[in-house]
């Protein structure tokens, strides 16, 4: 009998095998939401202070486009790092399990943007103002690189059935809380003070609140148990000795991670075109008044509170890929109309065109992609997979977009052409590729080293 309590135990899913108590679950979500928010409040300061005051302060220039240009490239710098912090905490979550990996990725993030706030400007010691930057931004990407995975991770791992794309879909609101908070603060210093006084001292602010979240996360998360999922790999001794190793020997997986990367990059333009390159070119370029588009961005963010875990729920009773997919075309579409839209500079249409776009159609994408990436891979590489994937993708599909479509805005009088075409061919590509993933919507306990589960049924 003990011999067969033990194979019927190794083929059945560990999410059934050890239910988590609804008290767990909350705490869970709980935790991954706050910690995504303050990965990504800290990350994203970085990005809404590249185009405002960075370009400035740390990388004077006679022309102001130069001056943009140098900061956007080291907010590309923290994308070029996060495939690194994906690979060495997809390694370690692999390997000793999610909880551990998220506490120290939010250590890391806290005190590097708690640092970034101390950095002195380039008036005052020169080159190595930019050189500090840099390197406090290589520390964020790293962080940022393994806190994702492991967030989404311990929401949809401790999804019931039925409604993994919801769950998954909540930490994903941690994108849209950071944002939202990222700017408001910066918008909230900015009304509350003199131009001359923000941009001494301000906007620092902004980058030492983030001790408070931090140790609000941390206090949170170090309740959290591990996932049913892992806990079941180790009872099997299953771990995975070289997850990366593993990932590519394997061809399925191969296949997936580069769908997978293909299918973000849709993802990351459309953020990051409305998100971060927007502000700059309301501001720099089209000469609106700063706070005109943060406030479009705060809004569009409050919104996608709403939509993000709608589409979720939607990917559970649609399909994740359709409506990934439908996310791809719908921001492709109307990447044209909401420039031309920005281009009137009058605020409410500004506004209008940044929170269609990214508040109420862009979570299509965001809102789903946790689950259906999580699905792709099975348990034992599922952190690293998930993370190479999201990651390595980042550095085309968000770092370089905001100083890729500078580039192209600066080609030509009226160059925002260029930058619609860019939005709509990368577009084509993900629709492309998120269609044709395969082997999704399984149980997450599919074809882990054991084998099949028996009678898996989608999610």
């Amino acid at each position: 009998m003990t011999d067969q309590a033990d194979k019927n135990a190794a083929m059945t899913d560990p999410l059934d095998q050890a239910p988590a108590t609804k008290k767990e679950v909350r705490t869970v979500i709980a935790s991954s939401v706050v910690g995504t928010t303050v990965e990504w409040y800290d990350f994203f300061l970085y990005g809404t202070a590249a185009g405002i005051v960075f370009n400035k302060l740390y990388f004077p220039s006679e022309d102001p486009l130069v001056g943009t240009l140098l900061a956007f490239a080291t907010f590309a710098v923290g994308f070029v790092a996060r495939p690194v912090g994906g690979l060495i905490f997809g390694h370690i979550g692999d390997r000793v399990g999610r909880k551990k990996t998220l506490v120290a990725t939010m250590l890391i993030m806290g005190v590097a943007t708690m640092l970034i706030g101390l950095v002195p400007t380039y008036d005052a010691i020169g080159a190595a103002a930019p050189v500090l930057l840099v390197l406090l931004r290589l520390a964020q990407g790293i962080a940022i690189g393994g806190e994702w995975g492991g967030a989404v991770l311990m929401a949809v791992e401790y999804s019931p059935p039925g409604k993994r794309g919801l769950y998954g879909s909540l930490p994903q609101v941690g994108l849209a809380l950071g944002l939202l908070l990222g700017t408001g603060t910066f918008a909230g210093l900015s009304a509350a003070m003199t131009d001359e006084a923000f941009m001494a001292w301000g906007w620092r602010v902004a980058f030492l609140l983030s001790a408070v979240l931090v140790l609000i996360g941390l206090f949170i998360r170090l309740k959290v148990m591990e996932t049913p999922a892992f806990r079941k790999l180790e009872a099997r001794e299953e771990t995975a000795k070289v997850p990366a190793l593993e990932l590519i020997q394997d061809r399925r997986c191969r296949r997936h991670v580069l769908l997978g990367m293909g299918s973000r990059w849709a993802e990351g333009v459309a953020f990051n075109t409305w998100a971060v390159f927007a502000i700059a070119y309301g501001a720099d370029t089209l000469g609106m008044d700063r706070n005109t588009m943060l406030i479009a961005v705060m809004i569009a963010a409050a919104t996608m509170l709403v939509f993000i875990p709608v589409f979720g729920h939607w990917s559970d009773r649609l399909d994740r890929r359709k409506t990934f997919a439908f996310g791809v075309v719908t921001v492709a579409l109307l990447a044209y109309p909401a420039f031309l839209l920005v281009g009137t500079k009058e605020p409410v249409l500004v506004t209008l065109a940044v929170v269609v776009v990214l508040g109420v159609f862009y979570p299509a994408m965001y809102g789903p992609q946790s689950s259906l990436y999580a699905e792709m891979f099975p348990t034992h590489v599922r952190y690293s997979g998930i993370s190479f994937v999201y990651q390595f993708s980042g550095i085309f599909a968000s770092g370089l977009t905001p100083l890729v479509l500078t580039y192209l805005l600066g080609l030509a009088d009226g160059g925002i052409q260029y930058v619609g075409a860019y939005v709509i061919a990368v577009s084509v590509v993900s629709a492309a590729c998120v269609l044709a993933i395969r082997g999704h919507h399984l149980s997450l306990d599919e074809n882990m080293v054991a084998g099949p589960v028996a009678g898996a049924v989608a999610s």
